[in-house]
């Protein structure tokens, strides 16, 4: 077990645990000490919450004590740091984000040379360094910080160039929430400047609003704008960038399952699609049957992209995500990438000249409830007895005709309940079971 990683980088509480400028200091040189021998630089990108520029400059300062040097590109989206890792040729690429946490939280993750999440292996040497005393390299060996002022613009173009020649979004009316996050420069450029109508929201951030009342998390305000716009399509994304949730013309919300469907659907269509699609534990079993009758391969990996990616390279496969909005297209990029994402889809509506909506014949989704509970100390579910009890009861309840799954978050202090069956009542009945035996479990933060 690894003592300051999760499932996605470290995670927490600002001015709480790891989430500290001390700590992050101790951080950045441990980090600079594991990658040195790759080569002499670090890319270093964060997105809109306040915080980030304290935990930079702490980041920065660990960094060069270490001997490497540093290249700063203020706030950008997760996805980007790993493409700009990759062209930069840079030795590591670090992400100040909390992701679609609110701004009380801050965490950092983490990119390989390649743009991939680190492997266990690398988290744990850089958790072996923490431990260690910080030693100062001697003083002509101190790295150098630079900051790069077009970073922006080669992502957006980036962006731009993953769709193909020639083919323009002219036509479409979209809605584009940034959620006040590290998209807020970048994604009404991209689609803008690829022909699209946008219209933006959360594209002001003050460093306190990330992910507050807009966002992939938050997608009641843009089916509002996207119904009263009149608009294609509505696209949000999270605080930094990595999850996508959409919003078709009728107003209602399309996740990371719809979003798979559509791209592995049109793939197909075209001559473009092998192999199959890596979903999760979440994935709804609906999407897994539409696969089956569509002759697409269909593998469940454990939640969080990095573990998806894993599975990806194990089957051979370039297609993968999770109903939370993470998809990852890895015959263009590396890690989860909402505008990339967006464009894929979108690239399938103007292909087949079919809406959103029209997109989805084909997907029924099972009734499935989620339910997050907040609680002091994270633990196991599986682990406590009384809830290996209760789950099996619903279990028993559903007769082979649903799911159930207790887990805890891996970046956040929550234990996420989940219930799914062809029968609503029984799922709406179970799911308060559940959360009601682990309400009983576990003492709640108040």
């Amino acid at each position: 077990m690894r003592k300051y990683f999760g499932t996605d980088g470290i995670r927490g509480r600002v001015g709480e645990g790891a989430i500290t400028p001390e700590f992050i200091l101790k951080l950045g040189w441990a980090a600079g000490k594991v990658f040195k021998d790759q080569g002499k630089k670090i890319v270093i990108g964060k997105d809109t919450r306040i915080s980030g520029y304290m935990f930079e400059s702490a980041l920065e300062a660990g960094i060069v004590a270490a001997g490497v040097d540093v290249r700063l590109v203020g706030p950008m989206p997760t996805p980007a740091i790993a493409y700009l890792t990759r062209t930069f040729r840079a030795s590591a690429g670090i992400v100040i984000s909390a992701s679609h946490n609110p701004h009380t939280d801050n965490g950092f993750k983490f990119f390989s040379p390649e743009g991939t999440k680190l492997s266990d292996e690398v988290e744990e040497l850089i958790e072996y360094y923490l431990d260690q005393p910080l030693e100062v390299v001697e003083s002509n060996l101190i790295g150098r910080a630079k900051r790069i002022d077009d970073a922006a613009g080669r992502y957006i173009e980036y962006c731009k160039g993953t769709l193909p020649i020639g083919l323009q979004l002219s036509g479409l009316k979209l809605v584009v929430d940034c959620a006040d996050g590290a998209t807020y420069h970048v994604a009404p450029r991209v689609f803008n400047e690829l022909g699209a109508d946008v219209i933006p929201l959360g594209i002001s951030p003050d460093g306190l609003n990330i992910n507050e009342h807009s966002g992939a998390t938050k997608p009641e305000l843009l089916q509002q704008r996207v119904l009263a716009e009149k608009a294609d399509m509505g696209i949000a994304l999270d605080g930094d960038g990595d999850r996508l949730i959409l919003v078709d013309k009728l107003g209602r919300v399309r996740d990371g399952d719809d979003v798979l469907f559509i791209i592995a659907t049109h793939l197909m269509k075209t001559g473009r699609f092998s192999g199959g699609v890596v979903g999760t534990l979440m994935s709804n079993f609906g999407l897994e049957l539409a696969f089956s009758k569509e002759g697409i391969g269909f593998s469940r990996a454990a939640v969080g992209d990095r573990y998806v990616n894993e599975k990806l390279t194990q089957h051979g496969w370039s297609l993968g995500g999770e109903p939370s909005g993470h998809i990852v297209c890895r015959s263009i990029t590396t890690t989860g990438d909402g505008i990339v994402a967006a464009l894929q889809v979108l690239q399938a509506m103007v292909e087949e000249g079919k809406g959103l909506d029209e997109l989805l014949v084909g997907l029924t989704k099972f009734p499935q409830k989620l339910k997050n509970i907040r609680v002091k100390k994270r633990f196991e579910p599986t682990d406590v007895p009384a809830l290996q009890k209760a789950i099996a009861v619903a279990n028993e309840k559903l007769n082979g005709l649903g799911r159930v799954l207790l887990r805890a978050s891996g970046t956040e202090p929550l234990i996420r309940v989940m219930v799914e069956g062809r029968d609503s009542d029984v799922v709406d009945e179970l799911i308060e079971y559940l959360v009601n035996e682990v309400e009983a479990a576990v003492g709640l933060e108040g």
